[in-house]
């Protein structure tokens, strides 16, 4: 299978405009591009504002399901590492006895046939039910149907139920009546205002927490820095354990007095693509790697592999949920033997993108990170205690935009 032309020309056009935002290109080229985003971020912020005002003046109306919804976002696009938090937080709230659902709108998943759809429109008079990622017990679909994090989230959390539809109030509801959930977990929900979070935790990336300022297309901004007022709880991300004052004090400036939970993502091990074989990060040390990934930020998973040691003798970047082909692989094992590589290492989220019977002549691994807690609180388990069980059984203060 080998991509199209004009998908080439596309996928070439997305690295381009992420490297403008992002700062990475600096020719004329580029300030002539990143001045027509910034006029389309007008457009967005405009657009962003009154869909917020609406709501906030109650002309459009959320929809309470009568369980705690825990919503887990960030004001940015990708990169915060929301995909851990998310698991953890979910894994401490099963072991508390909750039944736990988490509702995704499946990014870049791929939608059912279109004959499908209309088959159902012309046999049933209700909307089509969610997908059903996982049931708790078996995994239903495939990370392409139902996207990367849904897959990774269902693979990692048995017990857990996963659900996935871009109408998460009906993905709610589906999963109380189904599965007799009485917790849902919004995964990058912090937009999603049609279901109103009991709890909005918000990620802040500790490395990048908002990039140039600008909203999309300009920048990486959702929604303005001031809707940190929204947050219930702010998670510092992929912290080096160093307080940063600054952006402490700039969060406490837009929602006073927001405890404030300070976390990092560690690597663990390395496992081994359609093996049972799990080696230990002490493996990357001194060891020539090939590494490659499809993520927001691939220079934080480039950083890792650098401090356990290893000689990155090459590496290739693809867009964020990038889908690879057959093509990728050879060009990448070609790329790996050319440089003298020990083996390939990419991230678990591209390796639920590799097909896991595919036969590779080198060594192909993914590093397994998790969260850690550094501050806010002793242990990520103390952390849920205190978001979701509070002493007084007093909801958070949460500030509307």
């Amino acid at each position: 299978m080998s991509q199209s032309w004009l998908q080439k020309k596309i996928n070439a056009l997305e690295l381009y405009t992420v490297d403008v935002i992002l700062g990475r290109r600096a020719d004329t080229g580029a300030a002539v591009y990143g001045f027509f985003l910034h006029l389309l971020s007008f457009l967005f912020s405009g657009i962003a504002q009154l869909r917020f005002w609406l709501y906030r003046h109650r002309i459009l109306h959320d929809q309470p399901l009568g369980c705690l919804v825990v919503v887990v976002g960030n004001l940015t696009v990708g990169g915060t590492g929301k995909t851990p938090v998310v698991e953890k937080f979910a894994r401490a709230l099963q072991e508390r006895g909750r039944k736990v659902a988490i509702l995704s709108r499946g990014y870049k998943s791929k939608a059912p046939p279109v004959w499908k759809r209309w088959w159902w429109a012309l046999t049933h008079a209700a909307e089509p039910p969610p997908r059903i990622v996982s049931d708790g017990r078996t995994i239903l679909l495939n990370s392409e149907e139902a996207g990367d994090e849904p897959y990774m989230l269902a693979r990692n959390l048995p017990g857990v139920i996963v659900l996935v539809d871009k109408n998460r109030v009906k993905a709610g509801a589906y999963a109380i009546r189904r599965f007799g959930c009485d917790t849902l977990v919004l995964d990058d929900g912090f937009q999603y205002l049609p279901l109103k979070g009991r709890l909005n935790l918000l990620l802040v990336d500790k490395t990048n927490p908002f990039g140039n300022g600008h909203l999309l297309p300009r920048g990486i901004l959702r929604e303005p820095i001031k809707h940190l007022r929204r947050a219930s709880y702010v998670f510092l991300t992929k912290s080096n354990g160093e307080r940063d004052p600054d952006l402490e004090a700039l969060i406490q400036k837009h929602n006073p007095g927001v405890d404030l939970i300070e976390c990092a993502h560690r690597p663990k091990y390395l496992q081994r693509l359609g093996s049972a074989e799990r080696q230990p990060l002490d493996y990357l040390k001194g060891r020539r790697v090939a590494a490659f990934c499809g993520i927001a930020t691939p220079e934080s998973f480039e950083k890792f592999l650098r401090d356990l040691g290893a000689k990155l003798v090459a590496r290739e970047r693809y867009l964020d949920h990038y889908r690879y082909v057959d093509e990728d692989f050879d060009g990448l094992l070609e790329l790996a033997r050319r440089e003298g590589a020990d083996c390939l290492v990419t991230t678990e989220k591209d390796a639920v993108r590799i097909p896991a019977d595919r036969e590779w002549t080198l060594p192909l691994y993914y590093l397994r990170l998790e969260v850690e807690i550094l501050h806010g609180a002793a242990d990520f388990d103390e952390a849920v205690g205190r978001i979701c069980f509070p002493q007084n059984g007093s909801r958070p203060p949460v500030t509307p935009a």
